[in-house]
């Protein structure tokens, strides 16, 4: 494979990433956010930044100042679906999650971050998803 086809390839994977986190979004929350981007942080981890992620109701809890309720709230959503947020990354890398961290900036009107350490590549263990 050339240079030009792994680039497009990997873009291509980074764009499936995307897709399928605002999938994801809209599915549990009900609204997508209104821009998303996947990239790679070195050889071994993938951050996905989405912006305007909060609901309508979400807005108000924040608007009343309660941050921490409704970022617990994300958090637990967040981690009682790890497999759902790890299995799109797993499919387009061909490579295992290690770890998922999530987090959110209420303040920001959702400036949400989701962070996937990955297992080196030929890793053949368990996976993030298998032990939620």
């Amino acid at each position: 494979m050339s240079a030009s086809e792994e680039m497009h390839e990997g873009q291509s994977a980074m764009m499936a990433i995307s897709d399928e986190m605002v999938r994801i979004y809209k599915d549990q929350f009900g609204r997508g956010p209104s821009q998303t981007r996947t990239t790679w942080a070195g050889d071994d981890m993938i951050v996905v930044r989405l912006e305007d992620t909060l609901t309508p109701a979400e807005r108000s809890l924040a608007k009343l100042g309660e941050h921490q309720r409704l970022r617990d709230t994300r958090m637990f959503f967040q981690y009682a679906t790890i497999h759902e947020f790890c299995e799109p990354v797993e499919r387009a890398t061909g490579r295992k999650v290690r770890a998922f961290i999530s987090g959110i900036d209420t303040a920001v009107d959702g400036l949400s971050v989701e962070a996937f350490m990955l297992h080196p590549v030929g890793y053949d263990g368990p996976s993030r998803a298998d032990a939620a």
